[in-house]
């Protein structure tokens, strides 16, 4: 899996201070993107170790709120393995901060991989530009969803984030 950046102190990706981690690879390629640089997979550099090492440091002060994922797409299936295990090593090493992660695809398409046990948060659906909304909070056009995944996984359906 190849990234383009880990963003320390973001508060523009999920509730809180959040560290996230930009990985490389779209396929939905939304027009207007506001990372079309993402979209490469062979874009970024290589998440080796040292990546690692860095966004596991950078979420262990107090004042963190946990982690987002978002891209590219963490969901594209070339990175679907690593994030997968980032995220279960995150809720193992960080049971009480939360793992948000954006994707393009949709939660009845997604809802049932083995990551969504290790997401809180899941902001879901293509951007569509046409639908771009800069008074929306934590998402960037009315069709996308902010979901709540634990609940929407216990009561087998969409219970949505509340702000």
């Amino acid at each position: 899996m190849n990234y383009h950046n880990i963003t320390k102190d973001d508060m523009l990706n999920g509730d809180g201070l959040r560290v996230v981690l930009w990985v490389a690879g779209c396929t939905h390629q939304c027009p207007e993107c506001q990372n079309p640089i993402t979209w490469d997979l062979a874009g970024g550099l290589p998440f080796d170790e040292d990546a690692e090492n860095e966004l596991f440091e950078a979420l262990k002060p107090d004042y963190v709120s946990g982690v987002t994922f978002s891209g590219g797409d963490p969901l594209h299936p070339f990175n679907q393995g690593e994030i997968t295990r980032l995220a279960k090593k995150f809720k193992e090493l960080e049971p009480k901060k939360t793992a948000w992660l954006y994707t393009g695809f949709s939660w009845e398409n997604i809802k049932d991989l083995d990551i969504m046990k290790y997401i809180d948060v899941l902001v879901d659906g293509e951007f569509m530009a046409d639908l771009k909304d800069n008074n929306l909070h934590w998402k960037g056009s009315a069709n996308q969803r902010v979901i709540d995944v634990q609940k929407s996984l216990e009561r087998d359906e969409i219970v949505l984030h509340e702000e």
